[in-house]
């Protein structure tokens, strides 16, 4: 039947047309859809009631002030009061505090030196600094296309570069035609490593973006901000920091900047905690801007493109993450509440949710609760997107009671004008992707309807003044600008504004959306009409304000307690059953006990929209404190589909008012599949555009999974098909299977998707709203459903880590099946416990509720190691995949290395992340007002959980006989399993040498098990089965690790003297002495000086000692006489290396070891820690003479080297005693050469000192990269220091540039904020 059809033909109220035809003003007015919900009528009849008096806070992704339409409000007032980032992503650490020097500069926190302009006022002379990367701040979208066009820009300059050094490659070959000359051959490899660097670094780009400083002062009245955006700028006079018009909290003077014209962002900024957090607002998407037009926009010189009410005003509440792309945190829901409140808002509007576990439950829906009740806010959300199978309502809009949920609608003007249809509908519909109710305890779910699409204002980022979005996030703008028209009424009238009289107003006045009872389960009450609704209003504006709470329970039960009657299950529809309805008449917090409680009596008369199947009392006395009744609930009569009724109250003495209460009923009767093989056919069904198909299908028990084949056939067009099955199982989101199939032609296709057995499963077949219009043909549709399935006794398995197998016992209860089980092993997860926990109060006002109650912060650390690269994800049950069904206000985590580079964020829904090898740190970061629930949450576990590898992933086996793991017999294939009859089987343990070493006691190891494969599967495949149809969880719980063999093994017996072993200790422990002593200060050093010089004379020629002296030297910090102590290094490291007998030591390595002879492997070690002694003493000693000669100035010249001539390695010999200097530097790089590669990322620096030292630049920037991708740890910032070096003395000013931004990114100076 097509969920469709607003009865009438012709011309209605709600723009719905036979024969539409479109002119430019009814064109540009589709655009901005008004006249189906009756705003123009109204705002036409009354020009001052456009909303004027009225705040709507936006809770989205952020609005942006410069976008158009919505700078002033139709009477001249600022239209955004207020800008926010409720979710903190674009904070900016600003506690550190600098002073100007003499010249009116101070250090900027990104190391830049930033000029501030005299004429800005700063009694204290203190200015706060901190900095951003701005692609932090930016859009996906908008960083996509600056790393173009900065690209673009990069590329120019690398291939001028790269012509450059060819140029000179060139002419060295042709003045140089054969280089035999060692120092030729090395001059021109320096120019050739130069062409090969640039052209890598062209393959290696990865643009992370500029760095903004930005600066934060007290001008004596209000906190100042200036950013220094330079490095946005291709102009270097353009973006300093002086000429930036400094800006301070948005809601103070109401301005905006810009960051630049390439990227035309509009930032705001507002500062928290005393000048100490910055935050820079901007959108996380064009979505926020897009809703706040919709609801508001004002265009003077073009009226029919303004929003619906143009004379609000609105406060924007960003509540989407720019970290997590645009998802919502319950930190921004949460502040958003406060600021709503704070602002004395009379509406919020918020055009996001997700499914949920609970309906009408969690933290938010509580903090929202507080803000209707009690401080009357009209709160206004989206349904969902989730259609068009049924209960696909979305949290918070669809699923709580004191929100105003809102489905989408399209009316014929819409799908002409904003859609470009080549046809319109011939009456208006819901869109077929807007969710559905009923909720799971059987409330409405969808309040009412409102035009589902605009063509709105949109950022200036994007590059245009307006585009096209559809969705339930447009209507529900569309239906709070229309509240707000209302609103603005009231206020003028001097009408008392309750949300509970408005939404009554609005319920009661709406036009219905199709013909059928059950349509209000897709449109709610139907299409809301302000006039209408006005004209309610003010006929009830002496009647109390009251929402009645309806509360069901199956009689004789307390539990489940409902919103509604919702009869899904086959076994519900068999009998009559009896219910309690408790309705309880609900005033505004502060209502007065004696002028309006006590007063209170209604008499109400129960209407049932079908006695046959519900019948009711007739009449009802309410009074404040609640009354109860019973109902009768009888299904049995009823035929095999949806039915959908209502009880609803009317008040006696004033039936104008309409339903004061409904209570929804809503049964699905489902078909009994009795055919052997269970097979269901639905043949020949007919299709329009919009048209919905609900097939309801009592799923056999048994069965785990559907075959389905859908036929089409008797169209021309190309035709698009939802297809969605849905069922519902306690205490879990909706089991969703969704697919959208387009058929070219007449064709069938194929699906699979997973069912619970004996639980009612919807099957919504739906034609794309506007697919196939244009074209007078219907589409037949035929549809066949299989049910097969294999039971298991264990769905879920857990090997508890012991040799011995686990059994699984497999049956077939409706038809034959092949078990072919397969099992794999894929993910390990490791828990941890937390190294740290800190509880903090939040000290900024917008962590505080409208309750006085300041909110709590506890931040959880975490440390993890991995011994290679991995993708990682954080699981923590107990919180994750639930933002507004969860008693938790927020969770947030970050992931970063030792130098505080974050890798990885995120919220309830983690993602996995690729991690380099090496150490990390995780914090988490929870926060609520209750301090008790979050002190039980300080040892919380945290997993992290890590794919495999595909070598590593294990594929476990089955056996048919119990001994089958360890014999290795009986192994397990397939089989056909007959009804009636079960089979046993066992699941082996993965094989303990395949056990990973990252594989601690006490992790588990995850994976998937299946059992069937489909039918029409091609051999060989099926061995996944996580793509097997069904597939199960598997977990291994890790054993303890095994004995180590070599352990307890006697050790060989000393055949040393006790006298000597005695000495041997003292020794050793007075150098554990000497090492342990600090040398922070003079007197420390002398203490450190007299001990080490004692314990030469004692032991002058034992190496370990030597190498310890030369370590504490090379550990002093702060050392005025560089030149001095590097003298003091090199006399070390030569103390080093003549104790150690050299010749002994090369003799040593020429020859090969015994592996099996013990004495011998001890020796070898003993020699391994003497080379790598004597490498060191070489290295560090190199790096001491290669200091001196750089203090003393001398460099080569560039020229020289370039040319290659003989003198390139002899330009050091300028200073008196260089050339001695330098003769020592080569002997000791050479004798380094002997003992170790010199290249390598330990010993490299010195390779890289050499070739820098000689003018070989292009040679020393080849070895330090070659250093740096082989290091494989997290980096060492002192590698990239030098390698900044090289750049900026070859010249390369681009890359420069780039690494520089880099450095930000790898080295910050602290971890952000949360």
């Amino acid at each position: 039947m097509p969920c469709s059809a607003i009865s009438g033909g012709g011309s209605d109220g709600n723009g719905s047309l036979r024969n539409f035809k479109l002119n430019e003003s009814t064109f540009l007015a589709s655009l901005m859809p008004k006249k189906e919900i009756g705003a123009d009528r109204f705002v036409e009849a009354h020009p001052n009631y456009d909303g004027r008096g009225v705040v709507i806070a936006i809770f989205d992704s952020g609005v942006d002030p410069a976008a158009a339409g919505l700078q002033v409000t139709s009477d001249g007032k600022p239209k955004i009061l207020d800008i926010l980032d409720c979710t903190g992503s674009g904070d900016v650490d600003t506690s550190k505090v600098v002073k100007a020097d003499e010249n009116g500069c101070i250090p900027g926190a990104s190391g830049a030196s930033l000029h501030v302009n005299s004429s800005w006022k700063n009694p204290s002379g203190e200015w706060h600094v901190g900095y951003k990367l701005v692609y932090e701040l930016f859009t996906e979208t908008l960083t996509s296309r600056l790393k173009r066009e900065r690209r673009k820009k990069w590329d120019e300059q690398n291939q001028e570069e790269i012509a450059k050094a060819v140029k000179h490659l060139h002419e060295f070959d042709q003045k140089h035609i054969r280089a035999e000359d060692a120092n030729l051959k090395r001059a021109r490899e320096d120019l050739q490593n130069r062409v090969d660097y640039l052209q890598k670094q062209a393959d290696s780009y990865d643009d992370k973006g500029p760095v903004i400083d930005a600066v934060v002062w007290h001008d004596g009245e209000v906190w100042r901000v200036a950013i220094d955006t330079q490095t946005l700028e291709d102009d270097p006079d353009c973006g300093k920091l002086a000429d930036f018009v400094p800006l301070t909290n948005y809601r103070i003077e109401r301005k905006y900047g810009v960051f630049s014209k390439l990227d035309a962002c509009t930032f705001v900024v507002n500062v928290y905690d005393e000048g100490k957090i910055l935050s820079i607002v901007t959108d996380c998407s064009p979505h926020g801007t897009h809703v706040a037009g919709i609801a508001t926009a004002f265009h003077a010189k073009e009226p029919l493109l303004n929003g619906v009410a143009p004379g609000a005003q609105v406060i924007s509440c960003k509540i989407g993450d720019a970290r997590l792309g645009s998802m919502e945190t319950g930190t921004g829901l949460t502040r958003a509440l406060i600021a709503a409140v704070e602002h004395k808002c009379d509406l919020i509007n918020m055009s996001y949710g997700e499914p949920a576990l609970l309906p009408n439950y969690g933290r938010f829906v509580d903090l929202v609760n507080e803000a209707v009740n009690k401080h009357r806010l009209v709160f206004v959300s989206s349904a969902g997107n989730s259609g068009p199978a049924l209960s696909t309502v979305g949290a918070p809009g669809g699923t709580t009671s004191s929100i105003i949920g809102v489905g989408a609608y399209v009316s014929p003007a819409m799908a002409a004008g904003a859609h470009c249809v080549v046809e319109a509908p011939g009456e208006g519909l819901e869109y077929t992707w807007s969710s559905r109710g009923p909720t799971a305890d059987g409330d409405l779910g969808v309040c009412i309807s409102a035009p589902g699409a605009a063509i709105a204002p949109v950022p200036t980022w994007t590059l245009q003044r307006r585009m096209l979005m559809n969705g339930t996030s447009m209507a529900s703008p569309s239906a709070c600008g229309g509240i707000a028209l209302l609103i603005s009424a009231l206020k003028a009238e001097g009408i008392s504004v309750s949300p509970y009289s408005v939404r009554k107003a609005l319920e009661n006045t709406s036009v219905p959306v199709g013909s059928l009872p059950e349509d209000k389960l897709s449109t709610g009450q139907g299409l809301m009409q302000v006039d209408k609704a006005h004209e309610y209003l003010k006929q009830s504006r002496d009647v109390p304000s009251v929402w009645y709470q309806i509360k069901i329970n199956q009689s004789g039960k307390t539990t489940p307690t409902s919103r509604g009657i919702y009869l899904r299950e086959a076994s519900a529809c068999q009998q009559s059953t009896e219910w309690t309805v408790q309705v309880g008449p609900k005033f505004h917090e502060g209502a007065s006990h004696l002028e309006e409680l006590v007063p209170f009596e209604e008499c109400i008369e129960l209407h049932s929209t079908d006695n046959a199947v519900v019948r009711a009392p007739e009449f009802l006395l309410l009074t404040h404190n609640g009354r109860s009744f019973n109902i009768v609930v009888n299904p049995t009569n009823l035929s095999e589909g949806l039915h959908y009724y209502e009880l609803y109250g009317v008040d006696c003495k004033a039936p104008w008012r309409g339903p004061l209460f409904r209570i929804p009923i809503t049964i699905t009767k489902p078909i009994t599949v009795i055919s052997r093989p269970p097979l269901y056919s639905f043949s020949r069904m007919s299709f329009l555009p919009g048209h919905i198909e609900r097939k309801f299908i009592e799923v056999p028990l048994g069965a785990t999974w559907v075959e389905a084949t859908m036929q089409t056939s008797g169209f021309d067009t190309t035709r698009r098909f939802f297809v969605d099955s849905v069922q519902l199982c306690p205490l879990q989101r909706p089991c969703k299977w969704e697919s959208v199939v387009t058929f070219s032609s007449p064709a069938a296709k194929s699906f699979s998707f997973p069912v619970v057995g004996g639980q009612t499963m919807e099957l919504a077949i739906a034609q794309f709203w506007s697919s196939g219009i244009g074209s007078n043909e219907t589409t037949s549709v035929d549809f066949e459903i299989v049910f097969h399935g294999i039971n298991v006794n264990k769905e879920e398995l857990v090997l508890d880590g012991s040799e011995a197998p686990v059994r699984i016992e497999a049956g077939a209860l409706l038809a034959s099946e092949k078990l072919a089980p397969a099992a794999t092993l894929s993910k390990i997860r490791i828990p941890y416990r937390p190294v740290a926990a800190e509880l903090c109060s939040l000290p900024t006002d917008r962590d505080k509720l409208p309750s006085e109650k300041r909110i709590l912060a506890l931040t959880l650390t975490y440390k993890f190691k991995l011994e290679d690269g991995a993708e990682v994800k954080p699981q923590v049950p107990l919180l994750n995949d639930r933002i507004y069904d969860t008693k938790f206000e927020s969770q947030f985590y970050m992931i970063s290395d030792a130098n505080k580079r974050v890798y990885a964020t995120g919220e309830a829904y983690p993602s996995s992340s690729k991690l380099p090898k090496g150490e990390y740190t995780l914090q988490l970061y929870l926060r609520h007002e209750n301090m008790q629930y979050l002190e039980k949450l300080k040892q919380l576990v945290l997993f992290i959980e890590r794919k495999l590898e595909e070598k590593d992933v294990m594929r476990l086996s089955f056996f048919s006989q119990p001994d089958g793991p360890v014999m290795g017999n009986g192994a397990f294939k397939s089989s056909v399993l007959v009804p009636g009859k079960k089979e046993a089987i066992y699941l082996g343990p993965p094989s303990k040498d395949k056990l990973l070493k990252f594989s601690p006691q006490g992790s588990v190891l995850l994976g998937a098990i299946s059992y069937g494969k489909l039918s029409y599967v091609e051999k060989g495949q099926g061995k996944d089965p996580q793509k097997n149809p069904v597939s199960y969880q598997i977990s291994y719980i890790v054993p303890p690790n095994k004995m180590d063999e070599d352990k307890g093994k006697g050790s060989s017996t000393s055949t040393k003297a006790v006298s000597e072993r005695l000495e041997e200790e003292v020794r050793d422990a007075k150098i554990k002495v000497l090492t342990s002593l600090k040398q922070d200060n003079e007197e420390e050093r002398s203490e450190w000086n007299k001990l080490s010089t004692s314990l030469k004379s004692e032991y002058p020629k034992h190496t370990p000692l030597l190498a310890k002296i030369l370590e504490g030297l090379l550990s002093r910090n702060n050392v005025e006489d560089k030149i001095c102590h590097d003298k003091e290094v090199i006399d070390a490291a030569d103390e080093v290396v003549d104790s150690i007998d050299r010749d002994e030591l090369a003799k040593f390595f020429a020859l090969r070891t015994d592996p099996e002879d013990e004495e011998a492997e001890k020796n070898k070690k003993k020699m391994e820690t003497t080379r790598d002694q004597l490498a060191e003493a070489l290295y560090q000693k190199g790096l001491a003479l290669a200091d001196i000669l750089s203090l003393q100035g001398d460099k080569p010249s560039a020229s020289e080297v370039t040319e290659g001539s003989k003198e390139a390695d002899k330009t050091a010999d300028s200073g008196p005693g260089s050339g001695v200097l330098l003769e020592r530097f080569e002997d000791t790089f050479k004798e380094l050469q002997k003992w170790v590669e010199v290249k390598s990322s330990k010993y490299g620096i010195l390779s890289v000192t050499r070739e820098k030292h000689h003018g070989r630049l292009g040679t020393a920037l080849k070895v330090l990269n070659d250093i740096i991708q082989e290091n494989t740890e997290p980096p060492k910032k002192k590698l990239y220091e030098e390698k900044l070096s090289l750049l900026e003395e070859i010249g390369w000013q681009h890359l420069v540039t780039y690494e520089r931004q880099w450095m930000h990114v790898r080295f910050p100076p602290s971890l952000p904020l949360f």
